[in-house]
């Protein structure tokens, strides 16, 4: 080899090496991040919320994570963010990693904020995960107030009543109010409460005349004869208080249902996610969360994975900003 062919490979060497050293990076990135999803998760992992103790969102919440912590075997904490309506828990998950080590539970009252374009995140900044509960919005009064549900009905035609919600402008005082515009009765007041389980207990002490609860948030003051399920705001009865009737049998129709689920950011690394999709739906499938949605008037099809969960946020957010227009909380 002559001189001049010696340098010009030793320049065709220095040209090259950048491009293999770049390779050799990308190929120790690919392989560290085969390995972290193998190895997750290796740490505590955080569930946001953004309901009260008590309330139906941190009851899923918690029996979710039951067994999600032995399938996972790690670790999970709940991390509460309230305010806004979930628009508090979305402007925090934001600015956490997209490493799967932070879980949100997402409900409707997370669709209602993105509808109203707060909260600082979109329906396509989510992976969706699974779904945990479908739980129909039920209206719920002190026992022996009212004869039946249309004297409920009648008496809100006379004279408005206070309504508990959990949230302003959000799932709770949308069922109120379009119940009472699509039946023909006076415009209700609102008054919120931190959580489900704070409404019951007021609605016991009649600072409310009704609350928009579910079944899991009044279970116990319905099973002591305190609280009456009086109208249920579903296309069919529910097997647990099948005596109630629905809205649409009144000729009222109205049908909501407060939807709970996780998710991840949408960056989440596939494995991850799929891991803990797979971990969450086999916890929910588990006889304990299966009993505790047959005590809440649910059944197995309340739980769901991410395809099904994917769709039902899509058009949940839809519904709501539909919703929410026809009430006049988004101009």
């Amino acid at each position: 080899m002559n001189q001049t062919q010696y340098l010009e490979n030793e320049m065709i060497i220095k040209k090259l090496k950048p491009i293999a050293i770049a390779g050799l990076a990308v190929t120790i990135m690919l392989v560290g991040g085969i390995v972290s999803a193998g190895d997750y998760p290796s740490k505590t992992i955080e569930v946001v919320t953004h309901a009260g103790a008590g309330g139906g969102t941190d009851v899923t919440t918690r029996m979710m994570m039951l067994r999600a912590r032995r399938v996972l075997k790690q670790d999970m904490v709940i991390v509460n963010k309230k305010g806004g309506g979930g628009a508090a828990a979305l402007e925090y998950y934001k600015t956490v990693p997209a490493d799967g080590y932070t879980i949100l539970t997402f409900t409707v009252g997370h669709a209602a904020v993105m509808a109203k374009g707060k909260g600082g995140m979109k329906i396509d900044d989510l992976r969706p995960i699974a779904r945990g509960t479908d739980d129909p919005q039920i209206l719920m009064v002190r026992c022996g107030v009212y004869d039946s549900a249309e004297d409920f009905v009648a008496k809100q035609k006379q004279s408005p009543i206070i309504y508990g919600v959990t949230h302003l402008g959000n799932i709770d005082d949308v069922s109120a109010f379009m119940f009472a515009k699509k039946g023909g009765m006076k415009t209700p007041k609102m008054m919120p409460f931190d959580g489900g389980g704070e409404l019951a207990t007021q609605l016991i002490a009649g600072a409310v005349d009704a609350g928009v609860l579910n079944l899991s948030e009044a279970s116990g003051q319905i099973e002591a004869g305190e609280i009456c399920p009086i109208v249920v705001l579903a296309d069919e009865r529910m097997a647990k208080i099948s005596h109630v009737k629905t809205a649409k049998e009144m000729g009222i129709p109205v049908s909501f249902s407060t939807v709970r689920g996780f998710a991840v950011h949408k960056n989440t690394p596939s494995a991850v996610a799929e891991k803990i999709e797979a971990a969450l739906l086999k916890s929910m499938k588990h006889t304990v969360y299966q009993g505790f949605l047959s005590a809440v008037g649910l059944d197995s099809t309340s739980v769901a994975g991410s395809d099904v969960w994917g769709r039902q946020i899509r058009t949940t957010v839809l519904e709501m900003e539909a919703a929410l227009k026809e009430l006049g909380f988004i101009k």
